[in-house]
């Protein structure tokens, strides 16, 4: 049902925004990609997704946190695939640091790619999908957007906020054949996820699997890392059939962390 169907995907020159890239470009989909990275290797992607799935994938490089640059992206998008039908808002900086010693600059930077990108992005999307009847817009929280962490005072804010905005979108569109849900990863296999493995190595000296293992014994109770190929496959679910009846929801994707993390909670009272 999604083959020729336009999928715009920030943040998609790796990890998870690839793995969705790659996943809509499965089902048929015509892709715009977006990221950061070098011109010949983010070519060299877009060129094998579309010569493996038989589509269209193009690339624009907007920087996210620059709302005049995503408009931009969002004609091109319009001008070459007739408008965005999945919006996948997935584009994420990070900072760390305590409140106090946190750069202003950052704090603003990261308000605006982790949030306000995607305030742009639905605000020039959501009328072209309410006027075809169909669109399916997917922005990636995070299990920090139910749980607050130390020094991380702009993605904990960002990634709760993006609850909210998801929740008071989907009551304006429910009735619209549109829907926007937020997703809420645990700890997923990303080049983010192998900085912090390889961060335990260097500290510890143990091998990559201890380091591993020491990781996900204090995040997801399954003990197992989330790939990136499952956050996409959830995200397919979601512009299927079924998928209709999923509006306004804050989904885990967590290995139980959340739960596991309410139980210690009520232990500890």
């Amino acid at each position: 049902m999604l083959k020729g169907k336009t999928a715009l995907v920030t943040g998609s020159t790796g990890g998870i925004g690839e793995a969705f890239a790659r996943a809509f470009a499965a089902q048929g989909c015509n892709v715009m990609m977006n990221g950061m990275g070098e011109a010949a290797v983010i070519e060299k992607l877009r060129a094998s997704i579309a010569r493996e799935h038989g589509v269209k994938v193009a690339f624009h490089d907007a920087d996210v946190g620059v709302p005049t640059q995503i408009e931009a992206m969002v004609r091109e998008t319009g001008r070459q695939f007739g408008g965005v039908d999945i919006l996948v808002n997935n584009a994420v900086v990070r900072h760390y640091d305590r409140i106090e010693d946190f750069p202003v600059e950052k704090w603003d930077r990261a308000i605006a790619v982790d949030l306000s990108a995607a305030f742009h992005t639905i605000r020039l999307t959501l009328r072209g999908m309410k006027q075809r009847g169909w669109g399916r817009i997917i922005n990636m929280s995070s299990i920090h957007g139910r749980m607050a962490v130390p020094n991380r005072v702009d993605y904990v804010t960002a990634k709760h906020a993006i609850i909210g905005m998801t929740r008071g979108v989907a009551l304006e569109i429910a009735d619209t054949g549109v829907t926007i849900n937020a997703r809420m990863p645990g700890w997923v296999l990303t080049p983010h996820a192998e900085g912090q493995i390889a961060r335990q190595m260097a500290a510890t000296g143990d091998s990559r699997e201890k380091a591993l293992d020491a990781l996900l014994k204090v995040r997801q109770p399954s003990q197992r890392p989330i790939m990136p190929a499952d956050i996409a496959a959830f995200g397919v679910f979601l512009c299927s059939g079924p998928g209709a009846h999923i509006n306004g929801a804050a989904l885990p994707i967590d290995g139980a962390w959340q739960a596991g993390f309410m139980l210690t909670v009520g232990n500890s009272t």
